[in-house]
């Protein structure tokens, strides 16, 4: 798989960490996915309104939308008004689907996901994986990588869906269609905003550019998926409107099953995690070469039932070639099977040696056979952690978590190294997400408390990473064990107002607030 990469711009801000007071008072941005490069809009003054960029993938702060709406006041009175524009919003693709990137970083992460899915799918899906990576190469300014893509798409549809062709290239033609328009190409847009309405009229649509259809629903319940497990709720009522229409399709019912453990894993609730063992069950009586669900099976069962969820596991690594399902048997081995998980990981990077999440896997298991290693055996383990998360850095420069892991590899031969990592990482904080921001918190204060003695600014780091709205609830746990741990320190040092004063920003958030 070729290597996806690039190089993003840093953020300027000053050297220092970054306290509680601080972090309420940032203004972060919520999706950063802008486009390099927007046309002009012949005659008028501003490509769009505020509202027009946000649903066209262009989002702006309120404040800037404001001013910009002000400053375009004038130009804008008395405009003609823009009927492709207006068509193109009517559109079932992904420049319309609101899919979001949670920091500027995100699009490569998905873009080396949705290569391995292109190559391993185990459904009929290809076309619309394919039609993703264009509509992401767009944001990233390559048009011309991604009208090829539309074109690998539209080939990809009609192998796999001959039957329904139609029903199923809505996707492609609406992507198509703001490509186009975006390269200021109207006769291309109107070529595929024609082809679209003529499918539409056949299936007696009352809309002229959309109709509703269990297919569509579908394709977007997967691309959901693609961007991240954190859409598993919206995956999941894609995929149960999809199954309305079409209650038989195997496609649609492996769909929702993921879609509900994709939910689980965000929430950990209880009926998410019956809801999705019992549809996951009934695909793999249907469907026993279903590894992904199998190796999802697993993952549902490690706690209350740890010798099947092995079986399934072993049974993914023998049979499966897809990287990901590789990686997610490897994190189900234990501690007690770490040389296991050590081999299976190998193994997947044979298949994909530029899939950076693999490197980082590796390394993460060779940092947990460190925690019970022998003194001999430290400094080999430690050598290989560090080369294993520099392999994942080299594949993908913007993971801030395998550099996070990196710095604190680092940390124990070379503190001054993992210093300069950890500012670096601070001043990309403002533009990272929610979780990142939360890690990153988290790590530096780690670096402060045990490396240099710093118990004050420490506490500052967990506390501000705590505070934090939104992230993820692992990172939210640990933060918690951090400042449980500091007030308990406190308290026995007879450190009473400080170790109160803990307590009760616990209480600020005493349950995970997403």
């Amino acid at each position: 798989m070729a290597l996806l990469s690039r190089v993003l711009g840093g953020f300027a801000s000053p050297r220092q960490p970054l306290g509680p007071s601080a972090i309420r008072q940032a203004s972060l941005p919520r999706v950063l996915r802008q486009f390099s490069a927007r046309p002009a809009a012949p005659l008028f003054c501003a490509w769009g309104t505020q509202s027009e960029r946000g649903r066209a993938g262009g989002g702006v702060s309120g404040e800037e939308g404001g001013a910009r709406a002000q400053r375009q006041s004038t130009c804008l009175a008395g405009r003609s008004t823009k009927p492709l524009w207006e068509k193109l919003q009517t559109l079932q693709c992904h420049f319309n689907w609101g899919l979001e990137l949670k920091d500027e970083v995100a699009d490569i992460h998905v873009l080396q996901t949705v290569a391995l899915k292109v190559e391993h799918t185990a459904y009929h899906n290809r076309g619309v994986y394919l039609a993703m990576r264009a509509y992401l190469q767009q944001l990233r300014g390559n048009s011309p990588e991604a009208l090829d893509s539309l074109r690998e798409a539209e080939v990809a549809l009609r192998r796999d869906h001959p039957a329904n062709f139609s029903r199923q290239v809505l996707l492609i033609y609406g992507n198509y269609a703001w490509i186009y328009y975006h390269l200021v190409n109207y006769q291309m847009v109107e070529l595929y905003l024609g082809r679209i309405a003529e499918i539409c009229r056949s299936l007696s649509s009352p809309e002229p550019y959309s109709v509703q259809l269990p297919e569509i629903h579908a394709q977007k319940g997967w691309s959901l998926l693609a961007f991240g497990f954190r859409n598993g709720e919206e995956a999941t009522e894609c995929f149960e409107m999809a199954l309305r229409e079409d209650q038989s399709n195997p496609d649609f019912q492996a769909g929702l099953a993921i879609s509900v453990f994709a939910s689980w894993t965000h929430s950990f609730k209880f009926h998410l995690w019956e809801k999705a063992k019992g549809l996951m069950e009934q695909i793999l009586r249907r469907q026993p070469q279903n590894y992904e669900v199998k190796g999802h099976l697993a993952d549902l069962l490690k706690q209350k039932d740890w010798w099947r969820s092995m079986d399934l596991a072993l049974e993914v690594v023998r049979d499966s070639l897809n990287p990901e399902d590789l990686r997610n048997a490897a994190r189900l081995c234990k501690k007690n099977f770490l040389h296991r998980a050590i081999d299976i990981l190998r193994q997947a990077i044979a298949l994909a040696p530029d899939y950076h999440l693999l490197h980082y896997d590796l390394g993460v298991r060779y940092k947990m056979q460190l925690e019970g290693a022998a003194p001999e055996e430290r400094e080999e383990i430690l050598a290989a952690a560090i080369e294993s998360f520099q392999r994942a850095v080299e594949a993908d420069p913007q993971s801030i978590f395998s550099r996070l892991e990196l710095a604190q590899q680092y940390s124990e031969k070379s503190p001054l190294y993992a210093e300069e990592m950890y500012q670096n990482l601070l001043e990309e904080l403002p533009k990272a997400s929610k979780r990142c921001q939360q890690a990153i918190y988290l790590h530096w204060g780690d670096f402060l408390l045990h490396r240099k003695g710093q118990r004050q600014q420490a506490l500052e780091m967990f506390e501000a990473g705590y505070l934090i709205l939104g992230g993820h609830i692992k990172e939210w746990q640990l933060l918690r064990e951090r400042l449980r741990e500091m007030a308990r320190v406190f308290k026995e040092d007879s450190e009473l107002d400080r170790a109160e004063a803990v307590f009760e920003t616990l209480h600020r958030r005493p349950e995970f607030q997403k």
